[in-house]
């Protein structure tokens, strides 16, 4: 057999059939196999009896022979790295206990891949005092899987690092620029672990919220703590929504990083501010966070990280296959997860995949009706992107690009914006009016 004939044949597998393949040049015996794939080991066999009738081993009338020894010899030959184990260490990462994409990653999950130098880059700025970091990409790019790693770096550095979602700001403390601010300093003082003081320091009446918020936390909650603050802000574009509040809270986060030059306490803190989107409220030049500090864009997958990732899923896949795949969703992390996942478990081929992703039917069918929904509540932005779609490229009102840019529908270049991947423009370029 040559190899192209090899080729063909192991890429027209189903995607059961590979995954038995590849438990089978594990040494794992049928019983095992099949206690992991959830079959009987009867259906184990069938399998690769017919695994090995595709590679030309069959039997003639009245013969029994299973020709496995033959099979793995074929592997050996044409597919050495697979006769190594692909699943192994189940300590480490056994099939069962893949999570569903979608969610941010523990920063020991063998699924997160580093988009060097960005990483590094992170590392080096929040080791300066009183340092501002900027993260912004779009939706399900990876920044909050990102602020972990940080975060996480913060507190080998010894630094006291926590997380706060101004999402999780209720309609209550919404109303108004005092309340979330007191939201925002009672949220600190709990996940620090120190007693609320807020009445004794903060003076609405006399020095307004800003200068009682700029007190509490330098005179009470940083004057607790022995060692800097490496705070991460997260979803701060939801603030956006609420001008009035984005206005003081974000003037007040720049005049706190500009403290750090005239007063050493301020210099114990570090701030990481992560946003879907640009800024499409007018904020004064001095007064906004958004223009100082280390700005960081988290970019798509390259070809290389995205190889990465299929090996950290445990696929054993050509190139062109990366292709096909790549050709659909682009670089988009969580779009390719969710594909590796449902292919990695033996539920789909790729060419299944492939045909049923921009329908209904398919995979990304959820995420897809998410954003059908967005756009029918607003339909100037399904214009847009309809415009898009049709027009191949597009500029567009700010507003609405940056809005599309954090639904992570469109890409942005120069004024420039397009859809920003395949699935997306099949899917709802046939749903134009």
């Amino acid at each position: 057999m040559k190899e192209t004939e090899f080729t063909a044949i192991f890429e027209s597998l189903t995607a059961r059939q590979r995954k038995v393949i590849q438990h089978f040049l594990a040494e794992e015996s049928d019983e095992a196999i099949a206690a992991v794939l959830y079959v009987e080991p009867s259906t184990v066999r069938r399998h690769l009896a017919n695994i090995c009738k595709e590679f030309g081993f069959s039997n003639t009338a009245g013969e029994h022979y299973s020709y496995r020894d033959e099979l793995r010899n074929l592997f050996l030959h044409f597919r050495p790295e697979m006769m190594k184990p692909l699943i192994v260490s189940r300590q480490s990462q056994p099939l069962l206990d893949l999570e569903f994409p979608g969610s941010p990653m523990a920063i020991d999950s063998p699924f997160y891949i580093a988009r060097s130098p960005i990483e590094e880059r992170c590392a080096k700025e929040i080791r300066k005092p009183g340092a501002l970091l900027r993260i912004r990409a779009p939706r399900r790019m990876g920044k909050t899987s990102l602020l972990h790693q940080v975060m996480a770096t913060g507190t080998q550095l010894g630094y006291r690092s926590l997380r706060l979602d101004l999402r999780q700001a209720e309609p209550t403390c919404l109303q108004d620029l005092d309340s979330f601010l007191r939201w925002f300093c009672l949220n600190l003082s709990l996940k620090l672990g120190i007693s609320p003081q807020l009445e004794e320091y903060w003076d609405r009446d006399r020095f307004g919220s800003l200068v009682s918020c700029t007190t509490y936390v330098q005179g009470y909650l940083l004057e607790q703590l022995e060692q800097g603050l490496l705070l991460g802000l997260d979803e701060v574009d939801w603030l956006f929504e609420f001008p009035a509040i984005a206005h003081g809270f974000f003037a007040l986060l720049r005049s706190w990083h500009e403290e750090a030059s005239n007063l050493e306490i301020w210099q114990r803190l570090r701030l990481v501010v992560v946003h879907a989107t640009e800024v499409y409220i007018p904020l004064n030049l001095h007064q906004s966070p958004f223009n100082v500090g280390l700005p960081i864009r988290l970019p798509e997958f390259t070809p290389e990280q995205m190889q990465q990732l299929v090996q950290a899923y445990g696929l054993s896949w050509s190139t062109a296959k990366t292709t096909k795949l790549t050709a659909l969703v682009g670089g988009h992390p969580y779009l390719l997860q969710l594909a590796l996942y449902h292919l990695q478990t033996g539920e789909l081929t790729l060419d299944e995949l492939l045909q049923t992703a921009p329908t209904q039917a398919g995979i990304y069918s959820s995420d897809l009706r998410r954003h059908w929904q967005v756009l029918q509540t607003y339909p100037e932005l399904m214009t847009a992107l309809q415009t898009v779609i049709q027009a191949g490229s597009a500029a567009l009102d700010p507003l609405q690009a940056y809005k599309l840019e954090s639904m992570g529908l469109v890409q942005l270049q120069a004024n420039q914006a397009r859809a920003s991947c395949e699935l997306y423009r099949q899917y709802f370029g046939e749903r134009s009016s």
